[in-house]
């Protein structure tokens, strides 16, 4: 069965209501800057109006909006980012010409750029068959490269592969009208490169409707056929299905299953047509034609679901097979049983956990970490995928076979995961770099919220610790609390998934307003002190941050929406600049307010020179912000953020005054800083303190130690080099996690 979708809202002219669209996508993904996405669509409609008034026609399809909006839809689905979901809005625009990819890099930025392109350069395959009989050597070869374009864009970043299945998926919802031979063009390599890559990303659903529709153009005749079988038994077996689900539902609840959800499931014509030719079998033979779905909470669970199902309705033999003990090479996890159920009728029953099913739905996208987001395992990650590929090339290139690279690019796309083993002994999959809360969070939510501790094999280990491939974790729970905002904190490192990051923020998110504004005045007036700053302007800080007022920033940062680093980076540009030397040391801010030689070398200018640069105040970018130039008359150039929107409206009105810029490579000012570091005096101590620095790479200027014999604590005064208050911030956060330190903050000598 193809998977029915809702339709895309329109206005009373006709036109997407692009606002309720919007609002209906984030009811499948959470958007950090909605108003990009959004910005996204007014481009693309503009791009389309402007076609249609200069006479160009897109190549296929009836708009380029429309198939954008329903692209986004389908990857909003499987909960992809802002950037994937921005590229698959414009890509058609820029794969039709009307729009330079260039103007979408400086409008939206580098990614979403980079996963155009990748999806421009796998948009090759489609044009060779995959299959053609005994082709010209030329052709071969032509299929083969193609084949290796898209591997290699995979391997760079899943996402261009994603968002090419979603534009596949769209062609083939479309080519109902066109005419025979452009049907089957699609269908077969929907069906031979697209549907596989779907199965062995995970992404049941996208799969099933590729295969389904597939087949309904390169077997007519058979997908008619059961089409029409299941149409005619539709109404017996929906009310065999709802018998048999009030039955189990009873029974699950007679034994004390709880938070099970059951559903008739539908079987898809692909699979009924290939079970009947694999069996040799006709249509009233295939037992799952009737089936039904139970999911549950825990693992156990389904076991559990499973006996009561044995003891109801007597089993078929060798129609069982245990998915989760053994699962699938895509990851699938599940339990099959068919059965003798009511009335005499075949049953066939699926039994797996709610978290189970969405990895079954969703795939690689319920867990995948993109190439970049990774702190410490990157470079190694994506060397192995490189590695993986060149072996899979050179194996190829001694083969010379494209159909057997075919069946490689099958069998053996898999993203860089870790398993490890519940104490029961079933295996959950994380990525490289996971801790003992990302398990937590992967298991169940609130098994998250109550992680108190966590066991590696038996042994006790911090909830830092960073998971190995094969280990037994035990989690260690309390009956109450949740979880603490150290966690949010990526300078402690104890959460290295999005998932989980993303459900300890909803967690703190649910908690009183007036608790969060608690909360956050804590944290940031403790975070003040142990930094000794005072005198900062909370409520232009706020303004700064986009926030009403002072309460809305300690609300954010109670909540978790707002880190204490941001605030601090945040203060350091707004109030760098003061006459309060005493203050403007507190900051560490350059000594001067006036533009000098080495503000000016922090902004390289391609093609210029070195210019007199300034900071726009109308949107104040921060390093690491996406940026451009713009040339004024007599004042150098002004510095904007690339989605500013004034910038955006002199790009429109005087374009030749925009020059591309970025951020200089050239090292930060450096500011001797002094901390102070109380703590039980033990061995190792100050070699402990002086690997967290070194790791850092912050530089060491002079160490000063005094112990006190009879108290047994150890007083450290150490003056660093330090290039900015993020900085100090996590160095404080590192120092403050070692065994046995008491208490560390900045300090600064009393003036006489």
């Amino acid at each position: 069965m193809v998977k029915v979708r809702e339709d895309q809202p329109l206005k009373d002219d006709g036109s997407v209501d692009i606002e309720l669209w919007l609002q209906r996508l984030q009811e499948d993904v959470v958007l950090n800057h909605p108003q990009r996405v959004h910005q996204a669509c007014e481009l693309s409609q503009q791009l389309e109006t402007q076609a249609m008034l200069e006479n160009r026609m897109w190549r296929e399809g009836s708009s380029s909006l429309r198939t954008g909006l329903e692209m986004a839809d389908i990857l909003g689905e499987l909960r992809m980012d802002e950037d994937t979901l921005i590229a698959a809005l414009l890509y058609r625009a820029v794969r039709e010409g009307h729009v330079k990819l260039e103007l979408i890099e400086n409008r939206f930025g580098d990614t979403v750029a980079k996963l155009i392109e990748g999806v421009l350069q796998m948009a090759a395959i489609s044009q060779v068959q995959p299959s053609t009989c005994s082709p010209a050597l030329g052709q071969a070869q032509n299929q083969l490269d193609n084949l290796r374009k898209m591997l290699v864009s995979m391997v760079d970043d899943v996402r261009v592969a994603l968002i090419k299945l979603a534009e596949r998926t769209c062609a083939i919802r479309a080519v109902k009208e066109a005419a025979r031979e452009k049907r089957l063009q699609v269908a077969r390599e929907v069906f031979e490169i697209y549907a596989p890559l779907a199965h062995r990303l995970g992404i049941g659903h996208i799969k099933w409707e590729l295969e389904d529709l597939s087949f309904r153009y390169l077997e007519e005749a058979s997908y008619k056929q059961i089409a029409k079988l299941l149409a005619e038994k539709r109404k017996d077996r929906d009310e065999f299905i709802a018998s048999v689900i009030k039955m189990l539902e009873q029974a699950l609840q007679t034994e004390g299953v709880q938070g099970a959800h059951l559903s008739g499931r539908a079987k898809h014509i692909y699979s009924i047509w290939r079970k009947m030719k694999r069996k040799n079998i006709d249509f009233s033979q295939v037992y799952d034609v009737r089936a039904v779905r139970i999911l549950v909470p825990e693992v156990k669970d389904c076991y559990t679901a499973l006996g009561i199902v044995h003891s109801l309705w007597r089993h078929i033999p060798n129609e069982f097979d245990d998915y989760i003990a053994t699962p699938k090479e895509n990851g699938y996890r599940s339990l099959h049983t068919a059965v003798i159920g009511p009335q005499g009728k075949v049953l066939e029953v699926q039994i797996r956990t709610h978290s189970m099913h969405e990895e079954a739905e969703l795939g690689v996208c319920a867990h995948w970490r993109y190439k970049g987001t990774d702190t410490q395992g990157k470079n190694r990650s994506y060397e192995e995928k490189i590695a993986w590929l060149r072996q899979v090339l050179e194996w190829h290139e001694e083969v010379g076979d494209a159909n057997s690279f075919k069946d490689e690019l099958q069998n053996d796309v898999a993203p860089d995961r870790i398993y490890v083993f519940t104490p029961d002994g079933h295996v959950v999959d994380l990525p490289h770099c996971a801790t003992p809360i990302d398990f937590a969070y992967r298991v169940h939510t609130e098994i998250g919220h109550r992680c108190r501790g966590a066991k590696i094999n038996g042994r006790i280990v911090p909830l830092t610790y960073q998971l190995r491939n094969g280990e037994q974790v035990e989690i260690l729970t309390s009956t109450q609390g949740g979880p603490t905002r150290d966690w949010l904190n990526p300078a402690l490192g104890y959460v290295q998934t999005s998932r989980a990051r993303a459900k300890i923020q909803h967690w703190f998110k649910l908690q009183a307003r007036d608790k969060n504004i608690e909360e956050g005045r804590a944290l940031i007036q403790k975070e003040l002190q142990r930094l000794d700053l005072d005198g900062l302007d909370m409520d232009a800080l706020a303004r700064q941050l986009n926030l009403m007022s002072e309460d809305d920033l300690y609300a954010a940062l109670g909540a978790g929406d707002l880190r204490s680093g941001q605030v601090l980076s945040t203060a350091q540009h707004l109030f760098g600049e003061t006459d309060d030397q005493d203050q403007l040391e507190r900051l560490l801010t350059r000594p001067s307010r006036k533009p000098s030689r080495d503000k000016g070398d922090a902004i390289t200018i391609f093609g210029v020179g070195n210019l007199l640069t300034q900071m726009a105040k109308c949107c104040q970018p921060l390093p690491g912000d996406d940026i451009i130039g713009y040339i004024t008359l007599g004042r150098g150039v002004t510095i904007h953020r690339q989605d500013c929107t004034n910038v955006l409206q002199l790009r429109a009105e005087d374009p030749h005054r925009i020059i591309n810029v970025e951020w200089g490579t050239k090292q930060a000012h450096l500011y001797p800083v002094e901390i102070r570091i109380r703590a039980w005096d033990r061995s190792g101590l100050l070699r402990d303190i002086t690997s967290v620095l070194a790791n850092e790479r912050v530089n060491v200027i002079s160490v000063n130690t005094l112990t006190d014999k009879k108290e047994h604590q150890a007083n450290i005064l150490i003056t660093l080099e330090i290039a900015g208050l993020e900085i100090l911030g996590r160095v404080l956060d590192k120092i403050n996690q070692l065994p046995n330190v008491l208490d560390v903050q900045r300090f600064r000598t009393a003036k006489g």
